[in-house]
């Protein structure tokens, strides 16, 4: 018989698009498949976007938790990653209280990322903890054992090594694939990356925005690998794919209405997430590429400016004539406007991946972007720019064979413009685009099917809820 008893779960999430997203996902799926009472804890910032309203159930609580002032802590050399620790270890006080303050108190506590500091919370209320991986199985394993095991084996600098990082039971990790606190030892974002490693296996379990068909090897070295499971120690629930579904209202758009008079899988969608920038050099050249490969595209393209791969949030800067913006080529929308649609900093991305018109993406493989283009059977171009992205690009080139990318990293390298073009051809117009597309619509399903009642990442939160409520009653 099953149990209906209502757990009561907060979801603490840190600030960030990127990050919200999946976890009011996630509070979503407790709350309308499997019978509990959740709450979002959303640390905030002065600039916090809005939640997205057609996300949330109208079961769904969200707390905000008040901006914490980390002015005299950090300067403007800080790294994003210590920037997000620090915020989040400074909003304990407000988390504090605001989990103080709830009737009936929460019994779980899931934990995104950045949160893990705030496991003492849990302890102190007495309530089981849980982390919420919101990208891949290979992520959480290559994290926990760099903090567990390689960042006392390995001596030098991690980009140095002229081996792979090996990961017992997963794909070795390349030293030029190391995620970006792993470039510099001696950065502070390094130090927090390393605690964050070891304290994923202080919870009672991690929930990982994957499924079993995806990464069958890396759940398999989570679960039964000897060496990582005496490191990464924590049970696994694989419960993804989780992701943004259309929004009605995004389909009102002028770009929507500019998708419905194109082709069948003729458009290109260019777009590198919430935060990506690219330099003035690289938009540019990628300007160039988009025009001489003759593809039809939609650009969401923002100001290059100067603050590295992971700047966001910028003003569009000044127009010329034609309405081209002035960090683009002379007359580019002139040049492209019968077979291009430029908009600028931000689209309704789900609705254009899943639009019958667009036949690939070019994207900085943010995790949440991946499965939205997997979710609409759309393949990629491959782009890491920041954070664990280069393990996605690998993952998706290597392993799942559904996207394509430049021969040097962007990150190292400015991608010219006839690559770019060859790129957009390879994956619109050729026999490997084709072979790429039927891949991940085979992924397509294949996640449909995971989540889905009886698949294996629903049985796997069922699994998760039924954890919790046994050991809430030991």
């Amino acid at each position: 018989m099953e149990n209906t008893e209502q757990l009561q779960v907060a979801i603490l999430v840190s600030p960030g698009m990127g990050h919200l997203i999946p976890n009011l996902l996630l509070g979503n799926r407790l709350v309308t498949h499997h019978n509990v009472r959740a709450t979002i804890l959303l640390v905030t910032t002065p600039t916090s976007p809005p939640s997205e309203s057609h996300l949330l159930s109208p079961d769904l609580n969200i707390i905000e938790i008040p901006p914490v002032d980390i002015s005299g802590l950090v300067n403007p050399e800080t790294k994003v990653v210590t920037l997000l620790a620090i915020m989040m270890r400074e909003a304990r006080p407000g988390i504090r209280s605001a989990i103080s303050s709830m009737n009936p108190r929460p019994e779980v506590l899931i934990v995104d990322l950045f949160g893990t500091e705030s496991f003492q919370i849990a302890d102190e209320f007495h309530m089981l903890k849980y982390v919420y991986i919101t990208c891949t199985a290979w992520f959480f394993a290559s994290t926990a054992y760099c903090g567990n095991v390689l960042d006392k084996e390995v001596e030098g600098q991690y980009v140095d090594q002229k081996e792979p990082l090996r990961i017992p039971g997963c794909k070795p990790v390349r030293p030029e694939d190391c995620v970006d606190p792993m470039l510099d030892r001696n950065n502070q974002q390094y130090r927090e990356y390393v605690r964050m490693g070891i304290e994923y296996t202080f919870a009672d379990g991690a929930l990982l925005n994957t499924w079993e068909d995806l990464e069958a090897t890396s759940l398999e070295a989570l679960r039964n690998d000897e060496i990582l499971r005496s490191v990464a120690r924590v049970p696994v629930y694989p419960i993804g794919p989780l992701k943004r579904p259309v929004d009605p209202a995004g389909s009102q758009t002028e770009i929507i209405e500019w998708l419905d008079m194109q082709a069948r899988e003729s458009v290109l969608y260019v777009s590198f997430g919430s935060g990506g920038t690219l330099s003035a050099e690289q938009i540019t050249e990628l300007a160039w590429g988009l025009e001489l490969s003759q593809q039809r595209f939609v650009w969401v393209v923002r100001p290059p400016t100067g603050r590295g791969v992971d700047g966001s949030f910028f003003q569009p800067g000044k127009t010329g004539s034609d309405g081209t913006p002035d960090y683009l080529p002379d007359g580019f929308l002139s040049r492209t406007g019968s077979v291009g649609y430029l908009v600028q900093m931000w689209a309704p991305q789900v609705e254009i991946l899943s639009h019958p018109a667009v036949g690939g993406f070019l994207s900085h493989c943010g995790w949440n972007s991946t499965l939205e283009s997997m979710d609409s059977g759309v393949p990629m171009i491959a782009w890491p720019l920041y954070a664990e992205q280069r393990l996605n690009a690998t993952l998706l080139t290597e392993e799942l064979a559904v996207a394509v990318r430049p021969e040097a990293l962007p990150t190292k390298k400015v991608v010219r413009r006839e690559e770019i073009e060859k790129l957009a051809r390879r994956l619109m117009q050729y026999r490997e685009g084709k072979g790429m597309r039927d891949r991940v619509r085979q992924l397509q399903c294949s996640g449909e099917r995971a989540v889905s009642k009886g698949g294996s990442s629903y049985n796997s939160m069922c699994q998760f809820v039924e954890d919790c409520r046994r050991k809430l009653k030991s």
